[in-house]
């Protein structure tokens, strides 16, 4: 079934094109920015790594977490079109500061980030699903292209921003980032210009947008709102060690809103619902192991691996690269396999992509057989293994963006795709607890390296607790890491079979969505 929209270029919305841009210029922005913090916290402002994992873990959960928020005010007030451009103004703003090197403004551009991440991630991503009609064939495909784009921009920003941190300073990393966001600000606002939208994204109740507190209409309460609260999120970051405080919070939040939902949609919605809360829980585990490539990952390459031809930041861009080359031919798979009928079902593509992830851990994990005299290891398996992973999340993460828009009552739609965000702010809460699991200090080893874990530790690695004491502090930080790795890769593959048993199960209750 095809969409009704004449407007199309390449067989899909010609819409799709400018928020593809759009996507790829904002995700340059937070990614290059990204690369760069966990070294310029350890580098440049000196942090310990607790210290500097911390901050992170904090800042990367709250940028997924208020998606959630944006989610619902764009859904009732704002519409997508002006969530969008609120989000990307806060966010370069947030890069911009960044150049000023004083804890007000690092603690605040991050706080403007989050924020100005809360109203841009779910709206752009829930503006592609509102391209494609219900049950239109060319929506994995499409969200798959959409993908590529912010793979794109993620593949190029590491490499960019750490070139001109290396060479100028860090904060000319930082402006190259403001730069990629205002790009993306200026791609979007042209699709706008040109109509190719149509009548799509706009406000959904001018009268509710327009109406009057203290003098302001409503939609302009919330502008006026989302940079007053930039402060509050700076100083969560700050104090991220309270961080739980605030997970308990939205998480009562969060169960209260969706427990409102399944009461008030038809049994067929309830059922969808509830598998796009599963999914949303898998790809909480998927985040929590995945997401060590912007802390634990990057000190690791630093530290233990003999890297070729880029620096620990650039290696961020290995992932983004690999889906660049694998993207679109995963989007004429499925089309393909579509048309011939032997697409996998959402359920079996989500457990393939646990298992792919898992087994892309263990082979950072299998790097201890490289390992050389000052303990550093070589950089296939650093390269081999983000292949591994990367194939895990092209079965996962686009596909999960595209079911969300299926899965979601139609009303509440943008609220469920930050639903969906909300996995990486719990991702990255739990991402930053796998990090701290991978610093050394006084000889000891960490809670993976005894019982039944030491001895997947030992079987992949061929490493002990034992050895890496009798060895070098940089033997024993890798060692750390590594145990860390294939624990949590194992962790991985154990869910993602249990996932494929119980997907005929799950299948059933999507009730018609594939």
């Amino acid at each position: 079934m095809n969409t009704s929209n004449s407007n199309e270029a390449f067989g899909h919305p010609k819409g799709l094109i400018y928020l593809f841009f759009a996507e790829l210029w904002e995700r340059f922005s937070f990614y290059g920015m990204r690369a760069l913090l966990v070294l310029y916290m350890t580098k440049q402002l000196l942090f310990t790594d607790d210290m500097a994992f911390g901050v992170y873990a904090a800042y990367m959960s709250l940028v997924y977490v208020t998606p959630m928020i944006g989610g619902i005010l764009a859904d009732k007030i704002l519409g997508f079109r002006k969530a969008i451009l609120l989000g990307g103004v806060l966010m370069a703003l947030g890069h911009f500061f960044l150049t000023f090197e004083h804890p007000v403004f690092f603690y605040g551009s991050l706080g403007l980030i989050i924020v100005g991440n809360g109203f841009f991630k779910p709206n752009i991503s829930s503006f592609v699903g509102d391209l494609y009609k219900q049950g239109d064939s060319r929506r994995d495909s499409g969200f798959t292209i959409f993908y590529l784009g912010i793979n794109l921009g993620a593949a190029i920003a590491p490499l960019a921003c750490a070139w001109f941190a290396e060479s100028y300073g860090w904060h000319y990393g930082f402006v190259l980032a403001g730069i990629g966001m205002i790009a993306g600000l200026l791609v979007f606002k042209n699709g706008l210009k040109n109509n190719v939208f149509g009548t799509k994204g706009l406000v959904p109740d001018e009268s509710l947008y327009n109406q009057k507190y203290f003098g302001l209409s409503k939609g302009k309460c919330i502008i006026l709102s989302a940079f007053l609260v930039v402060p509050l999120f700076g100083i969560i970051v700050k104090f991220h060690e309270f961080e739980h405080y605030l997970v308990w919070i939205v998480s009562a939040l969060l169960l209260l809103y969706i427990i409102f939902i399944l009461r008030s949609v038809s049994a067929i919605e309830k059922k969808r619902l509830k598998v796009a809360l599963y999914f949303t829980v898998l790809y909480t585990l998927f985040s929590a192991i995945f997401e060590q490539a912007g802390s634990s990952l990057t000190l690791f390459a630093d530290r233990n691996v003999n890297l070729i031809g880029m620096d620990a930041a650039g290696t961020n861009s290995i992932n983004a690269g690999f889906i660049i080359l694998f993207a679109i031919p995963f989007s004429m798979l499925w089309t393909y396999l579509s048309k011939r009928k032997r697409n996998p079902n959402s359920a079996v593509k989500f457990s393939l992509g646990l298992i792919f992830l898992g087994l892309g851990f263990i082979v950072f994990a299998l790097s201890a057989n490289s390992v050389d005299e000052f303990a550093k290891t070589s950089m296939l398996y650093l390269v081999v293994g983000y292949l591994v992973l990367t194939i895990g999340e092209l079965f996962l993460s686009p596909i999960g963006l595209s079911k969300m828009t299926e899965l979601s009552p139609l009303k509440y739609i943008a609220f469920i795709m930050g639903v969906w965000f909300s996995a990486n702010f719990y991702g990255h809460y739990f991402a930053g607890k796998i990090a701290m699991l991978t610093t050394v200090s006084n000889g000891e080893t960490n809670m993976f390296t005894k019982g039944v874990f030491g001895e997947i530790v030992e079987f992949i690695t061929g490493i002990t607790p034992e050895i890496a004491i009798q060895n070098s502090e940089n033997f024993q930080q890798l060692y750390s890491y590594l145990a860390v790795y294939a624990s949590f890769g194992v962790i991985s593959v154990i869910v993602g079979i249990f996932a494929l048993l119980i997907s005929p199960v799950i299948k059933k209750m999507m009730s018609g969505v594939h």
